[in-house]
């Protein structure tokens, strides 16, 4: 059972203080009762509207005069932040004692997820073992405390997000990360999202029992929801150090964050936040969310002012530049071909869930990137001032709007936020591979 489960409207400011006050007491005397080194594993800066990065910040604030305090963003192989981006996402906290994960050159070897776990997960789908490659520094520093914060929203890699997505995914190893993803994508993206424990999932539940038992951990799992002014706010609070923390948020998630409809929706317009939302990497959540909403030749139009590039490292942004979003059956047919794409198999799992498949068309009209450039990786485009004036995004609410002219679309402004769906596509879904994982469970 969850060490504290509050469920709420809405958890205001003063009683998250108060609950993390209650988080520091239980860690008290459930692991050390004096602390003198601890380490906060928050996401990034991708996640800021979680509001993970303030709980961080409360969390220094009331250990800091006591302990030493270290901050790693678990930015799986994201872009590491900028001075300023650490103060935006965790204020107070010197920036000098928050790390940038390095994925490729700041991790170590701690175990393998064997094939026959991988094989048994999925049903044969995938057969190849995962090795477990994690930061260096989580793994060989001393700790008193390990306190993961996180979001739990659905995902589609692990069903719903965070837990300990944070150790094998933010804070995993290139191998890791790649070998993982790439059997997701096999798995299928529509058979993730939504699900409380996904193959995948059952791999890191596995591991984390076999390999990461000895680490004094806990997580503080968050659920937001919007409120009747349509602002996204925080529902629940689920902190402890077992997998029924995570169960549980994900279950107030599922009620929360998933809104299904009766008939697909022909047109959705989507709002990619500028100042968290910089690559298609990240912004392409907006396909993940929505796809299994959209209508057979339907279109989702993207708005992401803050969109520069493709890729997170330069290798990968190249990567899709070369290769673009040409759908499941071509990108397994060129990875099959293809050293590069063997060697970046998570940047080929993304191409997969970064298509339509040819079911529906998806338009970007991003800040910094042009026509030529978005139209090269098989996106439409979309001029941004153009976006911005005809589908107003700053003066709409959730849901059903009309344009000016007359045109009817549905509006989301934090589609990272939820999954939408067809009441036919969530509840028809085969997932003979899940059932097998929840008979092991």
């Amino acid at each position: 059972m969850p060490w504290i489960a509050e469920k709420s409207p809405r958890v205001s400011p003063d009683r998250m203080v108060e609950l993390m006050e209650q988080t520091v007491a239980h860690c008290r005397r459930r692991l050390c009762a004096s602390p003198k080194s601890i380490l906060l594993l928050p996401p990034d800066i991708t996640r800021m509207h979680s509001g993970a990065g303030k709980v961080t910040e409360i969390l220094w604030n009331l250990l800091a005069p006591e302990a030493e305090v270290h901050v790693i963003p678990t930015l799986g192989q994201h872009v590491p932040h900028t001075a300023e981006e650490n103060r935006q996402m965790f204020g107070a906290i010197p920036h000098e004692r928050i790390h940038p994960h390095d994925w490729r050159g700041g991790c170590v070897r701690v175990g393998e997820i064997p094939a026959d776990v991988v094989r048994d997960a999925c049903g044969g789908i995938a057969d190849w073992p995962i090795p477990v490659d994690l930061n260096r520094m989580l793994m060989e520093e001393q700790w008193d405390w390990i306190i993961n914060i996180g979001h739990v929203v659905p995902h589609e890699v692990l069903g719903f997000a965070n837990h300990n997505k944070n150790y094998f995914i933010g804070l995993g190893g290139k191998d890791t990360i790649c070998a993982s993803h790439l059997m997701a994508a096999t798995c299928g993206i529509e058979n993730n999202l939504g699900n409380l424990v996904t193959p995948v999932r059952h791999c890191f539940n596995w591991a984390e029992e076999k390999l990461l038992s000895h680490l004094p951990d806990l997580y503080i799992q968050l659920v937001l929801s919007r409120d009747a002014s349509d602002q996204l706010v925080t529902t629940g609070v689920f902190v402890g150090d077992e997998l029924d923390t995570y169960l549980q948020a994900a279950m107030l998630s599922r009620e929360q964050n998933i809104a299904t409809f009766d008939e697909p929706l022909t047109k959705v317009v989507c709002v990619m936040q500028g100042d968290e939302f910089f690559s298609t990497w990240v912004a392409n959540k907006a396909i993940y969310r929505t796809r299994m909403a959209l209508a057979d030749m339907g279109e989702l139009i993207i708005i992401a002012p803050g969109l520069k590039r493709f890729g997170e490292q330069p290798e990968v942004d190249a990567f899709i530049r070369k290769y673009g979003y040409v759908g499941s059956n071509r990108v397994m047919e060129l990875y099959r071909q293809n050293a590069d794409m063997q060697d970046l198999a998570h940047a080929t799992a993304h191409l997969i869930h970064g298509s339509s498949e040819g079911r529906f068309r998806i338009t970007y009209a991003p800040g910094q990137l042009s026509q030529e450039e978005i139209e090269s990786v098989n996106f439409r485009y979309l001029d941004l001032g153009e976006a911005m004036q005809r589908f107003a995004p700053q003066h709409r609410r959730q849901g059903w709007n009309v344009t000016d002219d007359g045109e009817r679309f549905f509006f989301i402004p934090t589609p990272s936020a939820g999954l939408w769906s067809t009441k036919k596509k969530l509840y028809n879904r085969l997932h003979e591979f899940a059932r097998k994982t929840f008979n092991k469970l």
